[in-house]
């Protein structure tokens, strides 16, 4: 017999606004603890020295985290020019530093070279494995790191300010797997010096962004005595860019079983036309998300069912 989880079965998403100097992991036990919920995880890794969204899956919203891990992320970033540093954040070590302090003319001249599909090295100090260890893990044990270039989607990159002749603020909009602590100190060795991130903060992932963010301290402080629904999003706002189906509940009992569905009825529903075939559908009965399917060979067949019961 299966062993019982902890707490109650909590399904959604909650958004935090993530404070500086904790990691997502510990932020995700707090998070689980604070609405005793069964099962808890983060859609999108935030390191300790950043702030901002970080979504929160808890139950059955788990199984839709690489949805938000994939979409466009919005980072607003100060690069500080004149140390090169060992992890390209303010937390390594100086391992070269520049006297070269460039002009808002100077930045704006060479952002178009990191915007559109680009190639990046990722940072040594990331959780990348190397012959199956962390990258990071090698790095602190000053073994040679040295990681692939990779190619990455920059949407849009622009220069917000310069508080100083020391530091430039900028805003990112990216796809996944873009590292800003690499795209700082590229930035920086096209300006003719060197640099590192010394603040960074996550304003929107997917769907989500800080409209949507409660603090720590909020929940909290609220602990369990906001109902779920004033806290927890549902499971399909991660899901809306993904064309749904209308089920029945008898086609509905069928997928959470496992069977596949006949095509045909439910096409007459809801056309199949917007989307292309063997690509994740939501299949739904009324507002309420039943799996994620693909529809193939005539047939819809359950991918990742949700058991919301």
């Amino acid at each position: 017999m299966a062993r019982k989880r902890k707490g109650d079965p909590v399904h959604g998403w909650v958004i935090i606004d993530k404070p500086l100097g904790l990691s997502s992991s510990k932020v995700v036990g707090i998070v689980r603890r604070s609405l005793n919920a069964q099962k808890a995880g983060h859609g999108g890794t935030l390191d300790p020295l950043a702030t901002g969204i970080l979504p929160i899956a808890l139950g059955e919203a788990t199984k839709t985290v690489s949805y938000a891990m994939d979409g466009t992320k919005v980072y607003r970033f100060t690069i500080c020019f004149g140390e090169s540093r060992t992890t390209d954040d303010r937390e390594g070590d100086v391992v070269e530093t520049s006297d070269v302090r460039p002009t808002p003319e100077q930045i704006q001249s060479v952002l178009a070279q990191f915007t559109g599909e680009i190639s990046q090295i990722p940072p040594i100090y990331s959780a990348i494995k190397v012959d199956g260890k962390r990258s990071y893990d090698l790095a602190r044990a000053n073994e040679a790191v040295e990681l692939k270039s990779r190619v990455i989607t920059v949407h849009s990159l622009a220069l917000c300010e310069m508080p100083d002749a020391d530091h430039a603020v900028l805003e990112v909009t990216s796809g996944k797997g873009t590292y800003v602590r690499s795209l700082a100190r590229d930035i920086a060795v096209a300006v003719g010096t060197v640099g590192h991130v010394s603040e960074l903060r996550r304003t929107a992932v997917g769907p989500f962004s800080e409209k949507d963010a409660i603090s720590l301290d909020s929940l909290e402080s609220l602990g369990h005595s906001a109902p779920p629904g004033e806290i927890v999003l549902p499971i399909e706002t991660v899901l809306d860019d993904i064309p749904a189906l209308a089920l029945t509940e008898q086609e509905a009992r069928r997928l959470r079983q496992g069977q596949a569905i006949p095509a045909l009825p439910v096409a007459t529903r809801s056309p199949l036309t917007d989307f292309n075939l063997d690509e994740i559908v939501c299949a739904m009965t009324g507002e309420r998300l039943v799996a994620l399917v693909k529809v193939t060979g005539g047939e819809i067949r359950p991918v990742r069912v949700m058991n919301l019961s």
